[in-house]
C-alpha cells in the first residue's frame, strides 16, 4: 500500500495523492467499490472477486518487485490523544510469538515516521469494511498538512499501556513499543513489542473464544482491496482425525 500510495512520487510527479480512475462504464456499488457494467470485453468483478483460474501455465519471469499478497491493510495510530495522528500500512506483519513482536515499514518521509521515531510507540488499529475508505484516505493523505481525524470524523481514545491512542471505530487495537529500527532501504522497519491487546466485546463468543471471523477485516492485494470472504480450513484441518460412518475416526 505505501508503495502504491507513493508511486506518483517515485515516477517523479508531483507529491500529489494517488487516486485511482474508475474504469469506463463503472458504477458505484453498494458498499462504496467500483462493479463495472456488464457487456463485452468487461470483465465481471462482483463484490468479492473475479473468477478463479483454477489451472495454471509454466510461470514466466516477471521482475523484482514487493509482490507478497495478500497483506493487511491496518491503520496505524500515534502521537497523543491530545495530537492523535495516523496513516495506513500494509507492510506490516508478526515476527516473533513469545515475546509476541510485530513490524511496520515506513518510509522516512512519512509524517508518522517522525512521530514514532521519537515516541517510540505505536498502536495497529486492524481495518473492517466500514474503515476501507478511511483507510485509503489515510494512505494518501499527509498529517503534515491536515487534520485527518478529524477530517474522517474518527474518534481516538487513551491507550490503557502506552500514551498513542486507540482508534476507537477498529474492533481490535494492538499497542506496540517500538524494540528496534532496522534501516532496509526505501523503507525502515520498526520491530516493536506488542504489550497489550483491546478488543471489542461483540467478538468474543460465550466460551472467551476471539472471532476475528466476526469483524469483517479486509486485505490488501496489489492495489486493490478485498474483504476476506469464505472459510477453507482451520490450522492443522488437513492432520485432524475425522468423524466417518458409524463413528469410527479415519485420518
Amino acid at each position: 500500500m505505501t508503495e502504491s500510495y507513493d508511486k506518483p512520487k517515485a515516477l517523479g510527479g508531483k507529491s500529489k495523492p494517488y487516486r485511482k480512475q474508475k474504469p469506463r462504464g463503472a458504477k458505484p456499488a453498494k458498499n462504496g467499490c467500483v462493479k463495472p457494467e456488464s457487456g463485452k470485453g468487461v470483465r465481471q468483478r462482483e463484490d468479492t472477486a473475479e473468477a478463479v483460474i483454477t489451472g495454471f501455465s509454466p510461470k514466466q519471469p516477471f521482475g523484482i518487485g514487493a509482490v507478497l499478497s495478500p497483506v493487511p491493510a491496518v491503520i496505524v495510530s500515534c502521537g497523543s490523544v491530545e495530537a492523535p495522528n495516523a496513516m495506513t500500512a500494509a507492510w506490516t506483519g508478526t515476527v516473533n510469538t513469545i515475546p509476541p513482536k510485530l513490524y511496520i515499514s515506513l518510509r522516512k518521509e512519512r509524517y508518522s515516521y517522525e512521530i514514532i521515531k521519537a515516541t517510540g510507540e505505536f498502536v495497529v488499529n486492524l481495518t473492517t469494511r466500514e474503515l476501507v475508505r478511511a483507510a485509503d484516505y489515510l494512505g494518501v493523505r499527509s498529517g503534515r498538512n491536515e487534520d485527518k481525524l478529524s477530517n474522517l470524523g474518527l474518534s481516538v481514545s487513551p491507550s490503557p499501556k502506552l500514551g498513542a491512542p486507540m482508534l476507537d471505530k477498529s474492533p481490535v487495537s494492538i499497542e506496540c513499543r517500538v524494540d528496534k529500527i532496522i534501516p532496509l532501504g526505501s523503507h525502515d522497519m520498526f520491530i516493536a513489542d506488542i504489550v497489550g491487546v483491546n478488543v471489542s466485546p461483540e467478538l468474543i463468543d460465550e466460551s472467551g473464544r476471539l472471532r476475528l471471523d466476526r469483524a469483517g477485516l479486509i486485505a490488501y492485494c496489489h492495489g486493490e482491496y478485498y474483504a476476506l470472504g469464505e472459510k477453507l480450513g482451520s490450522f492443522g484441518y488437513s492432520v485432524r482425525k475425522k468423524q466417518h460412518g458409524h463413528g469410527k475416526k479415519i485420518k
